[in-house]
């Protein structure tokens, strides 16, 4: 059991890399509001805007790979803060864009500068908190999180209203750099004793072959990895960019309300992320359950962007909106599930290969629904059957993950 100390110093801790993973989820999603206005003004087509989109995917995905390491052996801290550096100068980069290429550029920047933030935080908090303490606080940190999601709706929606788009993400820049001084001076990557449970035996250091060789050769790893492909890929497709078109251009709905509806989605993701730990631990006592029982939930949710959602009044798809929300705050889950299944010295590698297939799932989801958008548009029915067409792609592929998933061991702890 931490001292008081340790206990006070670890929330200190969280609560300043909270404030840096708010700015990471800003900037994930933040494109779905300002999609119109960036499209007009540097004259995007669909398959451009869904590129710009997921290039930050793409290059946070791979960065994974080098990211994992490096947090293992240079610690958390130093990782994180430098790349905060690359996160404030992309974002001050992509306020000024003039065209594709320098908005792509500022992206990459972008991409690779929010990389490390959650899965060197998750790392840090498994020094910090024992096995059963993870979940709770890792749900926490995506809640709190999802201000930054929150922050990218209705609120970034009257920001780019009064000042415009570029002066919005400028201000987000500016505060992007003062958040990197803060988590550098007041971080810390272990107390003096480290409060996290021994892993029986397994404490000693591993080499980065024998990481990836143990954690690419799970079976269920693999299974976790596909479903989590599917469920972050859902999540961006409709919250990181074309859940606002959609609204838009088929509903017909203004900035503002598409704004109110996204915020939906936020809300619930928090709550849902507050409380999905204890429904783990209290009711299903099982954190595979839990996901199967969310990421079920979330594959009908999804199916009303196949239609239904154009017939429902607005309370009801802010209903929607929120159950989905709720639903998606079910993945999650993955975290306690890949803490479970690897030794604390290898975690962060662990990590961070998982987070591959989370980023992938976003990145390559925005990009094939850009492509169908920009194809089916064209073709009869337009525009609502170009956007119903284009979430068929993940939803069916949420719902083979799901079933893939079943087979996979259930590695809830219950001591």
């Amino acid at each position: 059991m931490p001292d008081q100390q340790t206990r006070r110093q670890r929330w200190i801790i969280f609560a300043v890399l909270a404030l840096m993973y708010i700015l990471v989820y800003f900037y994930r999603v933040s494109l779905a509001v300002v999609a119109g206005d960036i499209s007009r003004e540097l004259r995007l087509t669909p398959p451009q805007l869904g590129s710009l989109s997921g290039i930050l995917f793409y290059v946070y995905a791979v960065a994974q790979i080098p990211l994992g390491p490096m947090i293992d052996r240079l610690g958390s801290r130093l990782v994180i803060s430098g790349c905060g550096v690359l996160t404030a100068i992309g974002g001050i980069l992509f306020s000024q864009a003039g065209s594709l290429s320098s908005a792509m550029a500022a992206r990459v920047l972008i991409g690779i500068g929010t990389a490390s933030v959650l899965m060197a935080t998750f790392t840090i908090f498994s020094h910090w908190f024992d096995k059963q303490e993870f979940g709770r606080v890792s749900g926490f940190m995506v809640a709190v999180g999802n201000l930054g999601n929150l922050s990218a709706t209705a609120p970034l929606a009257l920001a780019v209203a009064a000042l415009g788009w570029r002066n919005s993400f400028l201000a987000i820049g500016i505060a992007q750099a003062l958040v990197t001084v803060l988590v550098f001076l007041m971080a810390k990557d272990r107390p003096a004793k480290s409060a996290a449970v021994s892993d029986q035996g397994e404490t000693r250091p591993m080499g980065l072959m024998a990481a990836w060789h143990r954690i690419f050769t799970s079976g269920d790893f693999w299974l976790l990895g596909i479903v989590s492909f599917f469920w972050y890929g859902n999540y961006l497709a409709l919250q990181g960019l074309w859940g606002g078109p959609y609204l838009m251009e088929v509903m017909g709905l203004s900035r503002a309300t598409t704004g109110q509806m996204l915020m939906f989605t936020s809300l619930g993701f928090i709550c849902g992320s507050m409380i999905t730990d204890t429904i783990a631990r209290k009711v299903l006592h099982s954190y595979k359950k839990t996901l199967l029982v969310g990421q079920g939930a979330l594959l009908v949710f999804m199916c009303g962007f196949f239609g239904l959602a154009e017939c429902l009044p607005l309370p009801a798809l802010a209903v929607l909106f929120y159950a989905i929300g709720l639903a998606v705050s079910s993945g999650v889950m993955i975290y306690p599930i890949i803490r479970s299944m690897f030794p604390v010295t290898i975690v962060g590698t662990a990590l961070t290969s998982l987070n591959f297939f989370v980023l992938m799932g976003a990145a390559i989801t925005q990009h094939v629904m850009g492509l169908i958008i920009g194809v089916m548009k064209r073709g009869m029915g337009g525009m609502p059957q170009a956007f119903h067409g284009a979430f068929i792609f993940p939803v069916a592929g949420l719902a083979v993950a799901i079933v893939l998933f079943s087979f996979a061991r259930d590695y809830f702890d219950r001591t």
